[in-house]
């Protein structure tokens, strides 16, 4: 039997109040990893404790190395570079990061090791990461070809390679990084578009050595990364769905705090000022403390007039996980909101051009889908319906928004999977007032 969830909406209620997103997931992962590699204690204040960088610990602690939590923080004790080899299979349920990343960093372990996660990532692609792991020396095989998991791996020694990525992707380039750091020589990667780049500031910050020329990022094997106390911001992708609801409501108004300012993960901030949205960024000390990125403080005010824009080209790496929950908000703006260009939103939980469609029909907008992205028509009133979340934790939260936006009650089937990324999501939308609008509810099926 699985507990799924289902939430149930009533529009009516306007988000207010001032919240702080959980830690960035993205650099959590990264955090863990790296500390799992480096010699000493190091320390992640703030961690993102959803079910996807929880994987990844458990993964890490079947690998040999010691994950301890200290109230806010998690305690990882690293290993020199030394893992030992898993009693069994690796699992790393839903996260796509975490399986990626941990590949690479396993291609340069003596040992074999298998990597597995549930049905939803099974179906994700990694020949992105596969090919540039066996060109480097490791024996990496997986379905069909090593296209898809469960991935083998016997990691061996490495040697340094040049790749170009089709895509701008941090997962890959983060993958390959790993792997370089204890390849021989220097290991470098070319991608067609900044994608995130919290690897390529964790790496030297810890101790590694790292270059940057333009697209093209270096890394030197064989140096030494040492732990590090590192301050984890609040993740912008999830604090996007409150500041979201509050935008889409009237007389909405809701604060994020602490929320990361890095240039490659702010872009639907961009947005949504290029939509008319009521946005306030202001800019918050001691960024630099701690390893710390920058961060900033968002207001998102509701009531002022929204309209259509284009979202493409060397943008979409930059805000890909929040496109379908600006999708709704261009559903209620004035015009035509257009995705192009993000054929790669295809690769994730669930086909999410394909998916956001799917929502946004379901509450009576109209869509359509295209091969790399999708166009909606905006200014329709929407109404309340079932939707069903896929599995999908973006989706989830997305349809939450379009239910607080609708006309009647929606109801939300699969809505545990919101835990994946945004852990209490529930009490902050409580916390802002929402809590008599959104009730959450379980079910079990067999």
């Amino acid at each position: 039997m699985e507990a799924r969830g289902r939430y149930r909406i009533l529009p009516g209620a306007s988000p207010s109040g001032t919240f702080r997103p959980p830690g960035d997931k993205s650099i959590t992962h990264r955090g863990l990893l790296l500390g799992a590699m480096a010699e000493g204690t190091t320390l992640l204040l703030g961690a993102n404790r959803g079910e996807d960088c929880r994987a990844l610990e458990g993964a890490l602690s079947a690998l040999g190395v010691a994950i301890t939590e200290e109230g806010e923080a998690l305690r990882i004790e690293g290993s020199g570079g030394r893992l030992r080899p898993p009693g069994g299979t690796l699992h790393l349920g839903n996260a796509g990061t975490g399986l990626r990343l941990l590949a690479g960093l396993l291609a340069s372990q003596r040992f074999d090791a298998r990597l597995d996660g549930d049905d939803s990532l099974r179906r994700r692609p990694m020949g992105r990461i596969v090919e540039p792991l066996r060109r480097m020396g490791a024996l990496v095989e997986g379905r069909e070809g090593g296209r898809f998991p469960p991935l083998f791996i016997r990691g061996g020694p490495l040697r340094g390679i040049d790749w170009r990525t089709e895509v701008a992707s941090a997962q890959v380039k983060s993958s390959i990084l790993l792997a370089g750091l204890r390849a021989e020589g220097w290991t470098s990667v070319t991608e067609p578009a900044l994608s995130r780049d919290h690897t390529e500031r964790m790496i030297p910050y810890m101790g590694g050595k790292l270059l940057r020329e333009g697209l093209t990022v270096r890394v030197e094997g064989g140096t030494s990364l040492r732990g590090r106390r590192i301050r984890v911001g609040g993740d912008p992708s999830a604090a996007a769905f409150p500041l979201a609801m509050a935008l889409l409501s009237p007389e909405g108004r809701v604060t994020a705090e602490g929320i990361l300012a890095n240039g490659t993960r702010t872009a639907f901030l961009d947005v949504l000022e290029r939509m008319g949205a009521r946005i306030l960024r202001e800019p918050e000390e001691g960024g630099a403390e701690e390893g710390a990125e920058e961060s900033i403080r968002v207001t998102a005010e509701g009531g002022g007039a929204l309209r259509g824009t284009v979202i493409g080209g060397d943008e979409i790496p930059r805000l890909i996980d929040e496109i379908p929950l600006l999708a709704v908000v261009g559903a209620r703006s004035s015009g035509v909101f257009t995705v192009r260009d993000a054929r790669e939103l295809r690769r994730k939980e669930s086909d999410r051009i394909a998916a956001t469609v799917r929502l946004l029909r379901a509450f009576g907008a109209e869509a359509e889908e295209r091969p790399d992205g999708f166009t909606v028509r905006g200014e329709l009133s929407l109404r309340g319906t079932r939707v069903e979340s896929g599995g999908d934790h973006r989706i989830a939260m997305a349809a939450v928004a379009a239910g607080l936006a609708a006309a009647g009650e929606t109801i939300v089937e699969g809505s545990a999977c919101a835990g994946v990324s945004f852990p209490g999501f529930m009490e902050t939308l409580a916390a802002l007032g929402l809590g008599g609008s959104i009730t959450e509810e379980e079910r079990c099926e067999g």
